[in-house]
């Protein structure tokens, strides 16, 4: 009978292992102006599937930090990792999707920068988003939008109540983040995804075009705003469970 439990035993350990290996979780990034719940939506249709979701709060102190937060969240994913990145956390994960457990980049409405090429770099390319002339500054140079920027121009097709809650919950970005170059783009090395908002007005949509056209990524459109994930999160998750299913 003690060797029988010792073979059950090593059994039970052997499928578990074998199950961590073969299952895919799910990494979110959220992006300057916002925090985790930014994703609520999505999650939610994730895990419908019955699939393993963590969102990351970064503290948008530097890119060197928001990456550490995101590495310790790859670290605590079962099996392989699909990494998603919205808005500044296309940033994040160009930088953090380099770990090894991570098999694919889905970028949504996300900067996506190169190698050596900061958020900022990627800004000046392109005439600037209406949406940047909102952007408000604390004496101790972290950015931030105010309530009426966030109804206009970050989140103009949500509900008032849903616009409101964006902007009590948002975190605010050391503005010196936007200068920091990425060291390697894990694009390079990844397949990726990338979700166009047609009517987004804090990134340039053609700048998204030209992200997405330099990664190579399988590219869809959306008529959505920045915060496609919570105006359209059906669109977000179906692209995300793309990543996941391909091979």
């Amino acid at each position: 009978m003690k060797t029988l439990s010792i073979l059950t035993a090593g059994l039970l350990a052997f499928s578990a292992s074998a199950f961590a290996e073969t299952q895919t979780s799910v990494v979110l990034v959220h992006g300057a102006f916002a925090d985790g719940s930014s994703w609520n939506k999505v999650i939610n249709q994730l895990q419908k599937q019955h699939t393993e979701v963590i969102a990351v709060q970064l503290p948008l102190t530097s890119l060197k930090d928001d990456v550490a937060a995101t590495q310790r969240a790859i670290a605590r994913a079962q099996g392989n990792v699909v990494l998603v990145g919205h808005s500044w956390g296309g940033t994040v994960i160009s930088e953090a999707g380099n770990d090894a457990r991570v098999k694919s980049l889905v970028y949504v409405a996300a900067f996506a920068p190169d190698s050596g090429q900061s958020t900022a770099d990627l800004t000046g390319s392109f005439p600037a988003p209406p949406g940047s002339a909102g952007i408000a500054k604390t004496a101790d140079g972290y950015l931030y939008l105010p309530t009426g920027a966030v109804r206009k121009d970050f989140a103009p097709d949500v509900k008032p109540a849903i616009q409101d809650t964006i902007a009590a919950t948002q975190g605010p970005i050391k503005a010196e983040a936007f200068g920091e170059k990425v060291a390697h783009a894990a694009w390079h090395d990844k397949p990726s995804w990338f979700v166009v908002s047609k009517n987004d007005r804090m990134i340039n949509p053609d700048l998204e075009r030209a992200m997405a056209k330099a990664l190579h990524a399988k590219t869809t459109e959306v008529a959505a705003s920045h915060v496609s994930m919570v105006s359209q999160p059906d669109a977000i998750a179906r692209t995300i469970e793309q990543a996941i299913e391909a091979k």
